[in-house]
């Protein structure tokens, strides 16, 4: 379907039921919807810090409120999941219960608790000429997001946006379709009910790719588009969208193993990083291990013993403790980003060896080393060039919430302005606030 074609909605009467299927112009229906984002960000923008507080509090209690509806939802998006033989990853992803819904409404009483980005000042000096400057920290404005089969990012990310000012529009994929509608149900009520406009967060689910492709191009009317999701919808949107991007990064996530490690913290942190929840992005895919490694057999034997299938280059099959058996690991299991209870396992002689593997094979996520060198730790710190890099702790840590952001609209692996967990603060810009008294400019 091109831009130009029209896709077709049924109506529902009350009364009659569902309706003859009329014909809608889809990309005349997103750009309606992105206009009226940008009116109501205009409003967002100017809402003071305890009026968006008030309206984050008013959607977590909703969320708790209506969990039955939720869940209802969300049972059935599962159970077409499954139909479809969707994978168990996939479907962790897709899941909510009682408890994640609690820490959804969690969330976002930690982002009402917060302070405001919007407003602070980033730096500012006054010119020999008397002239006075401030930079500010200001709202992008409308922001979209593309994500798959996660409607926690939902709730993150229109929670998210509207504490930085902006509004949002949303494209959650047909996975969680039922899943997402109702949550935005919830938000925008709560939205309406706290006096803040409800098209400050919206979706074009009902438009499928159709209306996901328009929502790419629609420059002008979206200020930024951050994709969140495996590396076929990350490359989809980076290479189709017209909108400027924020890549958000596929999580080949590695931790290397030094011969100095202790085998009680390396085993820990290795089942944390891999078997905590391995269907996200900050889990741990390959290991790379040094050759006089002692803690190696431990942590081995522990991944096996929690179900861990383990690919293995030569080196590490042959010390393979008893019991313990891997496949045989190539150039795809180095790149790969498993999201399941699969591990790659190398041997390397020299942190510069480790290094050298994870700038091959990086997505510049996240790298940790365990070690008791403080100098090894200081090499691998400065040899790693990914958004973040941690020492003696699981991956699990690059989070947004277990940063104390509150929650994340994505883990960027760029290098711009914002890179890692993206939080409040990355979801505003800059503008110069200059001011003299009557100066011109020599």
């Amino acid at each position: 379907m091109t831009t130009q074609q029209t896709a077709h909605q049924t109506t529902t009467d009350p009364a009659h039921g569902e309706q003859p299927a009329t014909p809608v112009n889809v990309e005349q229906a997103v750009h309606a919807i992105a206009d009226r984002a940008r009116t109501a960000s205009r409003v967002i923008a100017r809402a003071n810090r305890a009026h968006k507080d008030k309206a984050l509090e008013a959607i977590g209690e909703a969320l708790v409120a209506n969990q039955e509806t939720i869940l209802r939802a969300n049972r059935e998006d599962l159970e077409t999941g499954r139909t479809n033989g969707t994978s168990s990853a996939l479907l962790d992803r897709l899941s909510l219960s009682e408890d994640r819904i609690a820490g959804l409404a969690a969330a976002l009483e930690n982002l009402a608790g917060l302070p405001d980005p919007v407003g602070t000042i980033e730096r500012g000096q006054t010119l020999p000429n008397g002239v006075r400057l401030r930079q500010v920290h200001v709202p992008l404005g409308v922001v979209a997001a593309i994500y798959e089969a996660r409607p926690n990012v939902t709730v993150d990310i229109a929670g998210l946006a509207l504490k930085s000012g902006n509004a949002v529009i949303l494209r959650g994929g047909s996975a969680a379709a039922r899943t997402n509608a109702a949550l935005l149900g919830i938000i925008r009520d709560a939205l309406d009910r706290t006096g803040l406009p409800a098209d400050a967060v919206q979706t074009v689910d009902e438009f499928g790719r159709e209306g996901a492709n328009i929502l790419m191009k629609a420059r002008g009317r979206v200020d930024v588009l951050i994709p969140r999701g495996g590396h076929d919808l990350i490359q989809t949107v980076v290479t189709n969208a017209a909108v400027p991007v924020i890549e958000t990064g596929e999580g080949n996530v590695h931790i290397y193993l030094d011969e100095s490690a202790d085998e009680d913290m390396a085993v820990d942190i290795l089942l944390n990083a891999k078997t905590q929840r391995p269907s996200v992005c900050n889990t741990v895919e390959t290991l790379l291990v040094h050759r006089d490694a002692k803690a190696a057999p431990a942590v081995l034997e522990a991944l096996a013993g929690a179900g861990v299938r383990i690919h293995a280059d030569s080196r590490i099959q042959a010390i393979l403790p008893d019991g313990v058996s891997a496949d045989t690991a190539d150039d795809g299991d180095w790149a790969r980003e498993y999201m399941d209870l699969d591990i790659a396992v190398a041997m390397v002689d020299s942190v510069d060896e480790a290094l050298e593997h994870i700038r091959t094979w990086s997505t510049g996520h996240t790298e940790a080393i365990i070690t008791n060198n403080l100098a090894r730790s200081e090499q691998f710190i400065a040899g790693v060039d990914s958004a973040a890099v941690i020492v003696n702790a699981s991956t699990r840590f690059t989070d947004g919430g277990e940063l104390g952001l509150g929650a994340e609209v994505g883990i960027s692996t760029q290098k711009m302005h914002a890179r890692g967990p993206m939080g409040l603060r990355e979801l505003t810009t800059t503008k110069w606030i200059i001011q003299g008294d009557g100066q011109i400019r020599r």
